[in-house]
């Protein structure tokens, strides 16, 4: 099946839904979309420290801490 054959079911399948089920649709994709602040801030802090890491790994083969 090709891309562009599935993106027409699933807009004829769209099309067919009710009003109820148009909702209850565009809420599940809003709750898949969301990302919260907490785990936002997390994967960003998360990037930071694994580039650091690498970035000390590849000096020399020596990591130097600073405090």
């Amino acid at each position: 099946m090709t891309n562009t054959k599935q993106k027409l079911q699933i807009l004829e399948k769209l099309d067919s839904l009710d009003a109820g089920q148009a909702d209850t649709v565009l809420e599940y994709i809003k709750s898949l979309l969301q990302v919260s602040k907490d785990e936002a801030t997390y994967k960003k802090f998360k990037k930071e420290a694994l580039k650091e890491i690498r970035s000390a790994l590849r000096k020399d083969g020596k990591m130097k801490l600073s405090v």
